[in-house]
């Protein structure tokens, strides 16, 4: 008699995709064999994400739950954004519901302190519920801050729910927040790359040259590299400044941002406005390849890579930067100091000044033994402490605990 796999469901309800689904299709990957895997995400989903679903054989399912995560400037936003995650997360609910819960496992990319009414729903009819918490809540008022913590503490008790913190700093700042017992039993999960995957591309001969040319970008040119939404949170407007500044006395160094998503009109007059020119190339990653491969390959364009983020968990793209010898730069926030070792493994840099990315590109372009020393390091300190395999394991482990099937 065959053995019917348990279902393994991964929702989100937003349509921007980037470093917390390259996490679990991490997982995917390595729970296929002993898992019938679903994922559920919104009808309007970038066909980015698809692909790599494709590529996976991962089946998926479409529903009309779809967060707004825009800023909300106004009251009248702010209200209609709150109406849209309650709706988006009885939707998801509703859905949920065609399946036998008790049996399956659910690793869900929300919120507990905001989507705590679907887990204590969900936990009600014996689901088994996991969440990956990539960075600490946000810092707002006390007294939100006080209600929030009270939905953590009251979320950590419900039975079979389990949260993974993605790198040290999240595990760290959730104390207090989750009951003890909990944070003594949470395990890290760390954000990682495919070793595999890394040699791959490594290997491929690539001319360089000719896939600048490609994407409009100067072959003779010290190139600087991010990936990553194009949003406020990654420093978007401090690389700019950074480019602004390096261009008024420098002629060699040009930047470019690699983006599942391009910028609305607005953004786009604001970039217009730093007069950048080709110093500045903003590409769709859709544009590269309709797989992860693809997307790794891209990085080799680059001479060094910056990500100088204000709020961060672990970025996948800058392990990724680092497993491939890129040297690299990024802030000293979150977790992002249990990869990048400032002057051993990368160059950090306080948040909010393009005049220090500035200087640390320039210094990375003018000081060849500093830039392959911190490749070098940077190589090995990602490929030896980051590898998803084992980080996938952990988590495939602990699921079949919660279903009691050790």
């Amino acid at each position: 008699m065959i053995k019917t796999k348990p279902k393994l469901i991964f929702l989100w309800n937003y349509v921007e995709w980037g470093g917390a689904q390259i996490y679990l299709l991490a997982i995917m990957k390595r729970a296929r064999e002993l898992f019938d895997i679903k994922v559920i995400l919104p009808s309007r989903s970038l066909p980015d994400i698809l692909s790599y679903l494709d590529k996976l054989s991962i089946s998926y399912e479409f529903t009309d739950a779809c967060l707004d995560i825009s800023p909300a400037p106004t009251i009248r936003a702010k209200i209609l954004r709150q109406w849209r995650r309650i709706h988006a997360e009885w939707t998801s609910f509703r859905y949920l519901m065609r399946y036998d819960l008790r049996s399956s496992i659910l690793h869900i990319e929300a919120a507990p302190w905001q989507s705590w009414i679907l887990f204590t729903a969900l936990a009600a009819r014996g689901a088994n519920i996991f969440v990956t918490m990539h960075n600490i809540m946000p810092r707002a008022s006390a007294w939100r801050e006080m209600i929030w913590k009270m939905r953590m503490q009251f979320v950590s008790r419900l039975p079979g729910f389990h949260m993974f913190p993605s790198n040290q700093d999240t595990k760290d700042r959730l104390k207090g927040w989750v009951s003890d017992t909990f944070f003594d039993n949470m395990e890290v999960t760390y954000t990682a790359v495919n070793p595999e995957e890394i040699a791959e591309v490594s290997n491929i001969e690539v001319d360089v040259a000719e896939m600048r040319r490609k994407y409009g970008l100067d072959p003779n040119k010290f190139l600087v590299l991010c990936v990553g939404q194009f949003i406020d949170r990654k420093g978007r407007w401090i690389f700019l400044g950074a480019a602004k500044k390096i261009a008024e006395t420098h002629d060699e160094v040009t930047f470019a941002w690699l983006t599942p998503k391009m910028p609305d009109d607005s953004d786009q007059i604001r970039i217009a406005e730093y007069g950048l020119g080709d110093t500045f190339k903003l590409i769709l990653s859709g544009t590269v390849g309709d797989n992860r491969h693809d997307v790794l390959s891209f990085f080799r364009v680059a001479d060094a890579f910056a990500l100088v983020s204000y709020v961060e968990g672990l970025p996948i793209s800058l392990l990724e930067a680092m497993a491939l010898g890129l040297p690299c730069i990024s802030t000293n926030i979150n977790a992002i100091p249990e990869a990048v070792i400032d002057d051993k493994t990368g160059i950090l840099i306080e948040a909010g000044s393009s005049s220090a990315l500035a200087e640390s590109v320039l210094k990375l372009k003018y000081d060849v033994a500093t830039r392959v020393r911190l490749a070098g390091n940077g190589q090995e300190f990602a490929l030896n402490n980051f590898d998803e395999r084992r980080v996938a394991d952990i988590v495939i482990e602990s699921y079949m605990r919660s279903l009691n099937c050790e």
